[in-house]
């Protein structure tokens, strides 16, 4: 039995998956690595291939693609040690388009660094996000983020503008969004302490640090320190709207009156006006949600990482 199995999606990063994969191979066996590899052909198979790699007693299950496929294989990975079916540590090679899960735990957009981080084989485990609500009423898990309102609108959008690749299909997106999604629903957040209605234009609950391939929506977040990192915008004017974004991009949005961070372990929403749009990790979790309740759990997932931690 190989100790590593690659999952990589062929369409990932509009086709750099495909493009990729001899090198993915050739690099793999230049550092000497038994693997085996397979190609997804349809969405969330990669759940299935993950879990089965998993019982199947593979030690490291690989996300070859982008932040989609690598919430998939997180995905079979929990359900394996939720069914005590195995346990596999998760690694990452980046071609897709944000890569924001895998920059979380310090792995860059570098197919050769990538096996040279499976290579040396070292270990962290990191905190997982848990979902219930919306599209996923049995719940599903998320490693980077969930994003509620604006945010999750610009990541269906873009989805759709195929020629444009990385942040720039992201930025160009939270500017037509603008004029697409510009009233959030009038919602009720209730997580520690705290609980409060108001029309949000987003919520934006972190596990890792970054969205989009470049908004920093939690500069200081860290991915197994137990906590989420939340970001909560009040509804404003459009033109507001476009002079935010350059906040996020930074990552000091904190420093506006109408951005309201703190941190918790566990948050509900709840629609009280309209319906709520989300996403994890950049996969649709609903498009006209009514209530999501999001909870962290702890260093539960093992991952091939660089020594050094997140990067800065």
């Amino acid at each position: 039995m190989p100790n590593y199995m690659i999952i990589l999606n062929p369409v990932s990063g509009r086709g750099r998956g495909a493009r990729l994969e001899p090198v993915i191979r050739k690099s793999l066996e230049t550092h000497q690595l038994d693997f085996d590899l397979q190609m997804t052909e349809k969405r969330e198979e990669a759940i299935e291939l993950a879990r089965q790699a998993a019982k199947d007693g593979y030690k490291v299950v690989v996300a070859a693609g982008g932040d989609g496929t690598s919430n998939e294989v997180m995905n079979g990975l929990m359900l394996a040690a939720q069914a005590n079916e195995g346990h596999s540590a998760m690694g990452f090679i980046c071609v897709g388009q944000g890569n924001d899960y895998a920059y979380g735990v310090g792995v860059e957009p570098d197919v050769e660094k990538n096996v040279e981080i499976l290579a040396k084989d070292h270990r962290n485990w990191i905190d997982v996000g848990f979902s219930i609500g919306g599209d996923y009423p049995e719940g599903r898990y998320f490693g980077n983020g969930v994003g509620i309102g604006f945010d999750a609108v610009v990541g269906f959008e873009a989805l759709k503008l195929k020629p444009l690749h990385g942040f720039v299909s992201y930025l160009i997106a939270a500017l037509k969004t603008i004029f697409l999604f510009h009233r959030g629903p009038h919602v009720r957040i209730e997580y520690s302490n705290e609980v409060l209605e108001q029309q949000a234009l987003m919520v934006s609950v972190m596990n890792g640090r970054r969205l989009g391939g470049g908004f920093m929506m939690a500069p200081e977040g860290e991915i197994d320190d137990g906590q989420f990192d939340l970001s909560i915008v009040d509804q404003v004017k459009r033109g507001r709207i476009a002079t935010l974004i350059p906040y996020f991009i930074k990552g000091t949005h904190a420093t506006q009156v109408e951005v309201h961070t703190d941190r918790t372990n566990r948050i509900v929403v709840t629609a009280l006006e309209g319906k709520i749009p989300a996403h994890a990790d950049g996969e649709t979790l609903c498009t006209a949600g009514e209530k999501l309740i999001l909870e962290i759990l702890p260093k539960k997932l093992e991952v091939v990482c660089p020594e050094v931690g997140t990067p800065s």
